[in-house]
């Protein structure tokens, strides 16, 4: 088995976990530990949730796959119905198997828009600093970080970068109103020089792998708005900060911007099987309709498109979010987190606490002052994770960021546990750095 993200060498072997039981994984030696990065950011109920076991089992007696090739199925239909229904300004579905996917999907769909219309010359993308998409080519493109990407930075298509408005690491000269003015001036003043734009396209709410950005209040409104007013295509990545994880349940509403395109994928189905979905308005989609030899129709597909196991999973998920009234219990959790940040922050190696919802990134540095991140030789994510460990956690850094994504419906004590653990983890590596 080789690992994803992982230098090999480091490791001389992995936790088998054979087990997970609410928000706790069970490894082979019967070791419990509270899943504090929801399993990658996507699980919402924790781990053996009857409903959701019980949906699968279900469906698995009746269809456990069918092509949408020329077919469909009932709960690719009723996802699909469900899915516009709570997704304001999108008429469309797209099914995928991933975030990278759905982005893919994305990127592809937003190209051959305008070539469908007559305008071939839009063909270029315009993102933010630090935005990830995913790592396949076209979502390691338009969602460049450098510290992953570099490697194959001669085989991806140019893109157009455009700052964000990180609020711990902007330069001296701006105060933070007028850094994010300038990060606003710069993205209109790309829209003006340039008449080949396909679209703008970044995460919806906050940047998540790239470091835990999170935007000031109508940042994103506002590009949606520029959007508009130069033809570009707007296209979000709700793909880690939807249903629920920043707090809203469909995060492109709450940020009151609309886009041309979103995709969905990790918490769609509960992070019980993989699901990605790319939405789209009917103005797109009527771009692909015409007669067959115009070759109008969108040329993407996939083998597991819309499989009916995880769309009836899906199906149940979002069924629970509202008999469980998920999004408005998590706003007792999310003061719970936001009651800890000044704690956390006066930590020697904390340079700055980013939150919002149920995300918590707490950037470590060698020196608060110069805001120094810690060096990737002193291999604080491998520290960190054996810590964790020891306090019965699963924990995983973004390099010198240590994240807490617990699981959606963790309960305020487990929450608490977290935390406690997290104040605790981070004393006892300070001496190593």
């Amino acid at each position: 088995m080789w690992h994803p993200y992982t230098q090999m060498n480091d490791w001389k072997k992995f936790d088998v976990i054979t087990k997970g039981d609410g928000m706790w994984l069970i490894d082979s030696k019967g070791n419990k530990l509270l899943d504090g990065v929801a399993s990658m950011w996507c699980n919402v109920w924790g781990h053996s949730k009857k409903e959701l076991v019980n949906s699968m089992i279900k469906q698995t007696k009746k269809l456990q796959h069918s092509s949408l090739f020329n077919l469909t199925n009932d709960q690719a239909e009723l996802l699909g119905e469900k899915l516009v229904k709570i997704s304001p300004g999108m008429s469309k579905v797209f099914y995928s198997d991933d975030g990278s996917t759905a982005m893919e999907i994305a990127i592809k769909m937003a190209i051959q828009y305008w070539q469908n219309i007559g305008k071939k010359n839009k063909i270029k993308f315009v993102t933010l600093d630090n935005g990830y998409h995913g790592d396949t080519v076209g979502a390691m493109s338009i969602g460049y970080v450098p510290t992953f990407f570099s490697k194959f930075k001669n085989i991806l298509f140019p893109v157009i970068k455009t700052p964000t408005p990180h609020k711990y690491r902007m330069p001296k000269k701006f105060t933070y109103r007028e850094y994010q003015e300038y990060c606003l001036e710069k993205i209109e003043k790309t829209f003006v020089k340039n008449n080949d734009l396909a679209a703008f396209v970044m995460e919806s709410g906050a940047q998540i792998a790239g470091g835990v950005i999170i935007y000031p209040i109508e940042f994103q409104k506002k590009i949606s708005q520029l959007c508009k007013k130069y033809n570009v295509l707007f296209i979000l990545d709700e793909i880690a900060t939807g249903f629920g994880r920043l707090g809203s349940f469909i995060e492109y509403y709450a940020q009151k911007s609309i886009p041309d395109i979103v995709s969905y994928g990790k918490m769609l189905t509960g992070g019980y099987l993989p699901l990605a979905a790319t939405l789209t308005s009917q103005k797109i989609y009527d771009s692909y309709l015409g007669n067959y030899e115009d070759m109008k129709h969108f040329f993407h597909g996939h083998t597991f498109t819309g499989n009916p196991l995880a769309c009836a999973t899906a199906l149940t998920n979002l069924e629970l979010y509202d008999k469980n009234n998920l999004i408005s219990k998590n706003k007792i959790k999310t003061k719970q987190i936001e009651r800890r940040v000044g704690e956390i922050s006066n930590l020697s190696i904390v340079g700055d606490v980013r939150h919002k919802g149920m995300l918590m990134a707490i950037e470590l540095v060698c020196n608060k002052n110069k805001k120094t991140p810690i060096s990737p030789d002193k291999k604080i994510h491998q520290k960190i994770f054996v810590e964790a460990k020891k306090h019965k956690i699963y924990l995983r850094t973004l390099g010198h960021i240590m994240m807490l994504v617990p699981p959606l419906a963790i309960s305020e004590k487990e929450l608490e546990f977290l935390l406690d653990g997290a104040i605790d983890i981070i004393k006892k590596v300070t001496k190593d750095v």
